[in-house]
């Protein structure tokens, strides 16, 4: 492990003789999941930015930023997830074709049970997905929060039509939680980790969120462009899963990836450190201003591909995050303004000093940051919590 300016890193030195598959994370894959976003009358492909004034300033090649406020007039892309777990759930139940799911076909009163509820924990962003993509088809739905949440999260969900409880208990309990009251009411749990007897629909969460990928690589192709980088921040390491197992099958290992964490809820940071190939838990309140980030305990499906594929973990202090917001509110030259909240922002704040910081140049090396670099972040959520968000940006 190396540290420098409160940040931590450990390179990945795991050996696995074979190891785990991402096959079910392909383009064959994505295109089924792509197909039925699109089916959503609000879909729209979200924005690849283009940062070519930073990224000259700090000698990389270039650098884009997927903007995920954008997503389903939601301001962050966790719907993705949650949307397709549901409809795969919906298909299941009612016996459809997979290949033939589509907003219009759910959404349609022969599918309907009015006694279905769907359950699940968030720090936000998710849990308003899930609301929202349960009252789009005509469900319930019931959310919990830990203590600590944002006011204006908490608002955000109930204004989507769900039964929002705030529970006086860390993010990792309050799945738990979700998961006893879903068994004890009849309710589906809808949620972005595996538990005791529950990977379906986690790996359909992390199936959803490809569409992210999948725009991306479109999105880089019209420019005659391949990506040479991944920064991928991780919660309990779902959504960082899924794109890395997306882009090391379309790219191969020429694709380099760092993924990172605030540093008091970096249990996936934690299990490359202690390197026995398990995935470790941090305990406490997990307190970080990176909401949608403060996880204690891996999503034990999406470890062993970060694991596997990862080649550097980071663990950084919320400054860090701080620092990516400004520099998207206040962008360099001709450069667009990003609005990026405490989750989304901290990859750019951590590229611009791996890039510029002395003590950090172990990175800028090992990692080949350089003027061939393409390096992909995604800026996975905007101000979904708009007073800290002016706070931060102010200073």
């Amino acid at each position: 492990m190396d540290e420098a300016l409160g940040i931590k890193w450990v390179f990945n030195n795991y050996y696995s003789k074979d190891k785990i598959s991402i096959d079910h994370l392909n383009e064959s894959t994505a295109d089924k999941i792509i197909h039925y976003h699109k089916s959503f009358p609000i879909y729209k492909e979200t924005p690849l930015v283009s940062l070519k004034s930073l990224a000259d300033r700090l000698s990389i090649g270039n650098i884009y930023v997927k903007d995920e406020s954008k997503r389903f007039d939601l301001n962050a892309f966790k719907v993705l997830g949650g949307s397709y777990a549901i409809a795969v759930y919906l298909a299941e139940r009612f016996g459809l074709e997979l290949s033939n799911i589509s907003y219009n076909l759910l959404k349609g009163d022969k599918l309907k049970d009015e006694e279905l509820i769907f359950v699940t924990a968030t720090d936000g962003n998710h849990g308003r997905g899930i609301a929202w993509t349960a009252r789009q088809l005509g469900y319930k739905s019931v959310v919990f929060m830990p203590k600590g949440s944002s006011v204006h999260r908490i608002e955000s969900i109930r204004d989507e039509g769900a039964k929002v409880e705030v529970l006086d208990c860390n993010y990792d309990d309050a799945v738990r939680y979700a998961k006893k009251y879903a068994e004890e009411n009849k309710g589906i749990l809808v949620q972005d980790t595996a538990l005791d007897n529950y990977i379906d629909i986690p790996i359909r969460i992390m199936q959803g969120y490809i569409t992210i990928a999948h725009e991306i690589s479109t999105q880089l192709n019209q420019e005659e462009k391949k990506p040479t980088h991944l920064i991928l921040q991780a919660g309990v390491g779902s959504f960082a899963a899924s794109m890395l197992g997306y882009f090391r099958n379309k790219y191969g290992e020429n694709i380099k990836t760092l993924i990172l964490e605030p540093k008091n809820a970096d249990c996936i940071f934690k299990s490359a450190l202690i390197n026995d190939g398990k995935p470790h838990i941090v305990k406490g309140d997990l307190e970080t201003i990176m909401a949608g980030l403060s996880c204690g305990e891996p999503n034990p499906i999406a470890w062993p591909i970060l694991r596997d594929y990862g080649d550097l973990f980071v663990s950084c202090p919320d400054y860090v995050a701080e620092k990516g917001m400004v520099i998207m509110a206040n962008p360099v030259g001709n450069d667009e303004r990003i609005i990026s909240g405490e989750s989304g922002a901290p990859g750019l704040g951590l590229l611009k000093m791996i890039m510029e910081e002395e003590k950090l140049k172990k990175i800028k090396e090992k990692l080949e940051f350089n003027e061939s670099s393409n390096v992909i972040i995604i800026s996975t959520e905007g101000d979904t919590d708009p007073d800290s968000y002016k706070k931060i940006i102010a200073k």
